[in-house]
């Protein structure tokens, strides 16, 4: 299936005339699934893609079920929380002093919520928890059925197919989504058609701004083709934002280092140096205690913008 993958090619969403320059050529290192995937950067507006890319009904194939989205959002029914083991139960009391930043809410009263990108419920069970009415959209039908299960609402399908909602939202998040979508503005415009006035919409996406990415390039671990399609930086997710009827507010650049960790397992997978490089390649999936210790220096480089994922709030006007 995956040595005849359908692939198209696509012009910039912002309506740029052609003027692409090639950057690089990477590769499915999650899975290490065939295919080559350039990443390619619009000369006029800075926004960079994959190009050509996957069609959406042949990207299912680099979706296996044991993705690790899918696989880091399952809650546990006997304990009621995520499976995290020791470090999950010592988030509390780990809140009290560390704020990664990884999902930042803004204050305001209890509503409705949608998350674009549920997969298997962790966070609409948090959500649900805090006295939310939440409500959940995944492409995966086995994550899909994984947050079922805990009773939660949750469209089976691409948020281009989800039908369209009889009450608007007032919270509206996706966790690492946006740079996945084909279609990022027809997406970013029905959700805005979904959220009242004034409606929070919450995105984290990797930071192609980041040191990482100029130092890491196609061996970057948020790089991720062919599955991230989009690779934005601040100003560009801007400009994104605004296309789809959303006006940003703020941005927090996480205070995380474990895809650098990650970056350098790739660079020494590729000089043979395959335990120690997978090793580094497994922290992204589960960092841990790797966060606490990196902390100190991942708050600083927060500080300059230079971690590798951000997350924003935007507005609905």
């Amino acid at each position: 299936m995956l040595n005849s993958i359908l692939l198209e090619n696509c012009r910039c969403p912002l309506g740029c005339a052609s003027n692409d320059k090639t950057l690089f050529i990477g590769r499915d290192r999650l899975h290490n699934l065939p295919g080559e995937f350039a990443v390619v950067k619009c000369c006029s507006c800075g926004l960079m893609r994959t190009n050509p890319r996957p069609t959406a009904e042949a990207m299912s194939a680099y979706y296996p079920d044991d993705y690790g989205p899918y696989q880091g959002t399952r809650i546990d029914p006997a304990v009621g929380g995520s499976v995290r083991g020791l470090v999950g139960r010592l988030k509390p009391l780990a809140k009290r002093f560390v704020d990664f930043k990884t999902s930042p809410l803004p204050s305001m009263a209890r509503g409705r919520m949608l998350e674009v990108g549920c997969a298997s419920g962790s966070f609409l069970h948090e959500m649900a928890g805090r006295g939310w009415d939440v409500h959940g959209i995944e492409f995966s039908d086995s994550a899909a059925n994984a947050a079922r299960s805990l009773g939660f609402d949750v469209h089976a399908g691409s948020l281009e197919s989800a039908p369209e909602v009889d009450e608007p939202y007032d919270l509206i998040v996706g966790w690492m989504v946006l740079e996945h979508l084909h279609d990022p503005i027809g997406c970013l415009e029905k959700l805005a058609r979904w959220a009242k006035p004034g409606a929070y919409l919450v995105l984290s996406v990797p930071n192609a701004a980041s040191l990482e990415f100029k130092i890491f390039r196609q061996r970057w671990y948020a790089l991720q083709v062919p599955t991230h399609l989009y690779h934005f930086t601040p100003r560009t997710l801007e400009r994104v934002l605004a296309a789809g009827g959303w006006k940003m507010e703020k941005v927090f650049h996480q205070r995380v280092l474990s895809n650098l960790m990650g970056s350098l397992g790739h660079v020494l997978r590729e000089k043979n140096f395959n335990r120690i490089g997978k090793l580094l390649e497994r922290i992204p999936h589960n960092s841990g205690v790797f966060s606490y210790f990196t902390y100190p220096a991942a708050l600083l480089m927060s500080l300059f913008g230079q971690t590798g994922r951000m997350s924003v709030w935007a507005r609905k006007p």
